[in-house]
């Protein structure tokens, strides 16, 4: 089976029938419009709970922890948010589907460590939703490397990619991540600091594209420098992205899907045009 998503993904492979998915929403319409949806383009069968005990129910109750909860915010004996807490409690990696959206709720949501929301005020919020649910069922695929000579930037990247179901190593410094990458060809994406004592984020660019071109890996530079020429400068080494700290959750997201995404496509393309030996 084959899905494009509206930002640009492509998902081709198996069925992700395997995966258990709860959704809690007590709309009848939109309840039917993703589960027939997710049932469609990726054979997933929803189990579909109405209210905060249905919720409950379902995932105390099943053989198999969920590999995924799609929640409203509000539901039928939780009015005041409790079953995201409950779920991020019960530690189901959840993705909030709701039509109330303001700066607050965003804070209010993104403080719970929830993987994404979409919000119902379109009519590709479905396929939104269901691209959201193909990521996080196959960012498994993907090893992402961070690399920071600070502890601190290490685990919040770290923290924030596995929420989203990416596998990840990580380096103290440049010399590190090329032994990393040595023994681990499967890395698809490196997220670099800048400012490092030994290798800076430039010459480490600079010495993985002499081993690796853009077609087997990306490279996204990072940075709280307020100048403007690092990311010219980045490019320039061969990185392909670049992002300027204190990151927005969702642009960070974005930018490594993107990159993802796009390496996904030269693979794609390189295994179809490669000719028989």
């Amino acid at each position: 089976m084959s899905f494009f998503g509206i930002s640009g993904m492509y998902f081709s492979g198996e069925s992700l029938g395997e995966h258990r998915i709860v959704l809690a929403e007590d709309s009848n319409l939109f309840a039917s419009m993703v589960s027939k949806r997710l049932k469609e383009l990726f054979d997933i069968d929803v189990i579909v709970c109405r209210d905060y005990e249905d919720l409950q129910f379902a995932v105390e109750n099943a053989s198999f922890a969920p590999s995924l909860a799609i929640s409203n915010i509000n539901l039928p004996g939780a009015e005041n948010g409790e079953a995201l807490t409950y779920l991020i409690e019960m530690s189901v990696p959840t993705i909030v589907f709701t039509g109330s959206f303001q700066e607050s709720t965003r804070e209010t949501i993104l403080a719970k460590d929830i993987v994404d929301y979409v919000i119902k005020d379109s009519v590709f919020a479905v396929d939104m939703l269901a691209e959201s649910v193909c990521r996080f069922l196959t960012n498994q695929q993907h090893h992402v490397l961070i690399v920071d000579d600070s502890a601190t930037a290490r685990a919040v990247l770290t923290t924030q990619l596995k929420r989203y179901n990416f596998r990840t190593s990580s380096a103290e410094n440049g010399s590190a991540a090329l032994e990393i990458l040595k023994n681990n060809p499967d890395i698809a994406l490196v997220i670099t600091d800048y400012n490092m004592p030994d290798i800076d984020g430039f010459e480490l660019t600079r010495r993985i594209r002499a081993a690796h071109g853009p077609h087997q890996l990306r490279i996204i530079g990072v940075s709280s420098s307020t100048d403007r020429l690092l990311s010219a400068r980045f490019l320039k080494a061969g990185g392909n992205d670049f992002v300027v700290r204190p990151f927005v959750n969702e642009e960070f997201y974005c930018r490594v899907n993107q990159n993802l995404d796009t390496l996904t496509k030269v693979r794609t393309l390189n295994a179809r045009t490669k000719v028989p030996a």
